[in-house]
């Protein structure tokens, strides 16, 4: 490709005045393209502010279709959830997931009988109901058995779709266990049910807010390394993409978020089918951390950053900065 040399070409003249930026602009970002993480709890009347999390609170079911409706008015398309189980109801098999009527299956219903256009998104592991903070069944030596965690993740996911999820998201990272949900949701007669796969889920440090905001800090045994990913590989994570899509995964996520743009970018490049990023509860609570420090603008701090998830090739983010971005672009 050729192009004209200074002085007839001046890449400054596009960027001089706002309208120009915008018309020019290669990524755009709406409150479309983001998906709110929401917790849910026992109780009534119930707004629990989460320590670790700024900004983030923790809503029993009677209040979560409120915040439903603040989603929709906001343009916020889908919601994403995730229980904190009571401690008195997470066992060892984590039985609780597949209980129709736990908090995660009220939580849909209450959604939906709010808003019934609005997609929501439900976590398929067993982390927020076991005893032991790890994402399946363990062993006797306290390592995770795949086929075994496999077979009650399907279960899991149905009992979801039943209580009317659209989406049903895996962050397990079992082998196998996308195709066995996929075959399970068509014999159920839920075929329209998509599967968004944590395909690329690092064994990561910025995980730490998000177990307090579930109520699993402090009782994992152990790590999660013998199942996430290292963060050191690339290839991998490719692999683990290939395999997804190839057992019936409509869309594939990469998370963390920011620390894994080149992972997003190839995957884009690679597959060409819808990628999400999580950008997860550390991400946020370093955020949040420096505007309190007063090294950083908010506002700027969390649309650069989304920005960013869209310039390397995402189709959506999970972000706790969900509803302040989507203000923020509503102008």
């Amino acid at each position: 490709m050729t192009q004209a040399s200074f002085p007839a070409l001046r890449l400054r003249r596009t960027r001089a005045s706002a309208w120009s930026r915008a018309l020019v602009a290669e990524t755009h970002l709406s409150p479309a393209h983001l998906i709110w993480p929401l917790f849910v709890t026992e109780g009534q009347g119930v707004t629990d502010p989460v320590k670790t999390l700024p900004g983030v609170s923790r809503h029993s079911i009677d209040r979560i279709g409120a915040v439903a409706k603040e989603a929709k008015a906001l343009g916020i398309g889908c919601l994403a959830l995730f229980p904190n189980t009571p401690r008195d109801l997470r066992t060892h098999d984590g039985r609780e997931a597949l209980n129709p009527d736990n908090l995660m299956c009220r939580a849909i219903r209450a959604i939906k009988d709010a808003v019934p256009d609005i997609g929501v998104l439900t976590d398929v592991a067993l982390d927020p109901y076991t005893s032991h903070g790890h994402d399946g069944l363990v062993d006797a030596t306290g390592y995770v058995l795949n086929d075994e965690t496999s077979e009650l993740l399907v279960a899991q996911a149905l009992v979801q779709a039943e209580a009317g999820a659209d989406i049903v998201a895996p962050s397990d990272m079992m082998d196998g266990r996308v195709g066995a949900i996929r075959a399970a949701l068509e014999a159920g007669g839920h075929r329209n049910v998509q599967i968004m796969a944590y395909s690329a889920k690092y064994a990561s440090a910025f995980y730490g807010p998000f177990r307090d905001a579930v109520g699993s800090g402090g009782l994992l045994k152990g790590d999660k390394r013998a199942y996430q990913m290292d963060y050191a590989n690339a290839e991998e994570a490719l692999r683990e993409v290939a395999l997804d899509l190839a057992e019936g995964a409509d869309s594939v996520m990469v998370k963390p978020g920011l620390p894994y743009l080149d992972i997003i970018r190839r995957v884009k490049e690679r597959f060409e089918v819808p990628v999400f990023a999580y950008q997860v509860s550390g991400e946020y609570a370093m955020i949040e951390a420096a505007v309190a420090a007063g090294a950083g603008d908010r506002d700027a701090l969390v649309l650069e950053a989304l920005t960013a998830f869209r310039r390397a090739g995402c189709s959506g983010i999970l972000t706790y900065h969900a509803a302040h971005a989507a203000r923020l672009l509503a102008g």
